[in-house]
């Protein structure tokens, strides 16, 4: 009976052994090629590569953004980072064969010239090698280097792992605002002192506060002159003599005429108010006192007299200042001075009014610039019938001025490498080819470059992750005369 068991049991033990020893050498034996691995597990079955044995190069982002890691994380909504495997790698950039060599079943070697660094980075290796976080350098091959010279080709792979971005060419007219700021001034046209021409005094103040509104025409005082009431007696008394002459002769008729128009000719001279010389004309008797009225609308920003104050001619007795329309004097900036102009609009905008803008024009632009601030004077008209706009008052300025006369061709600011010395943008030509081509650039204005040589419309430029590519390119032109240099030596 103990032999009937034993039997059976040592079959079991015998067979464990075989396959925890097949076990072993398949997945632990170096002697244990991958064509003996291939020749065991026949590749007419379709059998692909176990997960343990596919290489992980990196992971990237599960929402395809241009984000990558070395290591295994996950994203700000907790989702993991897929892993890219370097055969799916291997596949975006498959080794195109020859056409004669595809009809023939065969495939040959494609000629590498150089490794680039597999993010983009400025360096490249005549060897493989890998880079601090553990990636392969990637091949480039001599057929992806045929065209002129000044192409950089990339694989659609690495265009999307760079987030490459092209916009079109386009025409249009730039437009660039100048700011400034400046202050609320009245209108140096709208200002008037009050005075007289003769000898008087006030016998009654009707408008006897600073900053109080006036209307053109309102009476400020009534005022006493003998000198006015002596001229509008001599006035009346030549009006009776010419009156009375009726059956005169012509000549006495005509010298009465002369008289009163004498008259009439003093009172003007005196600035004799005309609603004055109508009541004289209409009442034919003098007043002792005159209706002294306000030049125009406004505000009073002096006064300097008081009732029972006696004045002398040419004593300021008022000033009167009008509300619309009204300056803004704003200071520009030394380099903006080109683009503006005389009548261009302007938006004005004050803290007293948040939300709130005022449209006027440019009247005029001041010769000078200040020697301290450097910026030159600009003079803008807005109406301000209301009077909301006060004097001194803050304010920030914006004038549309044209960058460009006429249309231009334009790029994004983004599209344009700058070095200092030399400007470039990148054309996209298809495929992954992007050409560097050298332009000449113009005014910029709203986010966009002027080309003045270099493009052509609809042409289509790399407005990110162009600075990448451009660092590639300077790799293969150095690479390129680095072999030129060795061929020359040989």
């Amino acid at each position: 009976m103990k032999r009937a068991v034993a039997v059976p049991l040592v079959v079991l033990l015998a067979a464990g052994a075989a396959y925890g020893g097949y076990w072993f050498a398949h997945h632990y034996s170096p002697a244990l090629s991958p064509a003996t691995t291939a020749d065991t597990h026949s590749s007419a079955h379709g059998e692909s590569l176990k997960p343990a044995e596919r290489r992980i190069l990196y992971y990237k982002d599960p929402m395809g953004k241009p984000d990558f890691s070395p290591v295994p994380k996950k994203d700000e909504m907790e989702k993991d980072y897929i892993p890219v495997y370097e055969d799916e790698e291997e596949s975006f950039e498959p080794a195109a064969a020859p056409q004669a060599d595809r009809a023939n079943g065969t495939r040959q070697e494609r000629e590498v010239l150089y490794y680039r660094n597999p993010m983009g980075l400025p360096d490249t290796s005549l060897v493989p090698k890998k880079d601090q976080m553990g990636m392969d350098y990637i091949p480039v091959y001599a057929d992806e280097a045929e065209d002129d010279g000044k192409v950089v080709r990339i694989s659609p792979a690495r265009v999307q792992m760079l987030g490459v971005r092209t916009e079109s060419v386009t025409l249009q007219t730039l437009m660039r605002p100048v700011r400034a700021v400046g202050t609320v001034q009245f209108s140096e046209r709208q200002i008037a002192v009050v005075s007289t021409k003769f000898e008087g005094w006030i016998e009654t103040l009707l408008v006897n506060a600073t900053g109080e509104p006036v209307r053109r025409g309102e009476t400020l005082m009534r005022v006493y002159s003998p000198l006015l009431v002596q001229t509008q007696q001599e006035y009346l008394d030549a009006a009776k003599m010419a009156a009375s002459l009726g059956e005169a002769d012509a000549d006495s008729r005509t010298a009465a005429s002369r008289l009163v128009e004498g008259a009439l000719q003093r009172l003007r001279y005196l600035d004799f108010p005309e609603t004055e010389l109508r009541r004289l004309e209409r009442e034919r008797r003098a007043s002792r006192t005159v209706a002294w009225p306000a030049p125009f609308s406004g505000i009073v920003l002096e006064k300097m007299v008081f009732e029972g104050m006696r004045f002398m001619p040419g004593e300021p007795l008022f000033k009167i200042a009008g509300i619309s329309p009204i300056w803004v004097i704003a200071e520009v900036f030394e380099q903006d001075m080109a683009h503006v102009a005389v009548g261009q609009p302007a938006t004005i905008t004050v803290k007293a009014y948040p939300g709130r803008s005022f449209r006027g024009r440019v009247a005029f632009i001041y010769p000078t610039v200040g020697p301290e601030t450097r910026t030159g004077t600009v003079r803008i008209e807005i109406a301000n019938p209301q009077g909301e706009l006060k004097a001194d008052m803050y304010a920030s300025v914006e004038l549309d001025a044209h960058a460009t006369a006429t249309k231009a061709l334009t790029v994004p600011d983004s599209a344009v490498i700058d070095n200092g010395v030399r400007q470039v943008v990148l054309i996209e030509r298809g495929e992954g080819r992007f050409e560097p081509r050298p332009v000449e650039v113009g005014a910029k204005a709203d986010g966009f470059t002027e080309i003045l040589a270099g493009v052509k419309a609809d042409d289509r430029v790399v407005v990110s992750a162009n600075f990448l590519i451009d660092a590639e390119s300077n790799l293969k032109a150095a690479l390129g005369a680095f072999t030129a240099g060795e061929h020359q030596h040989q």
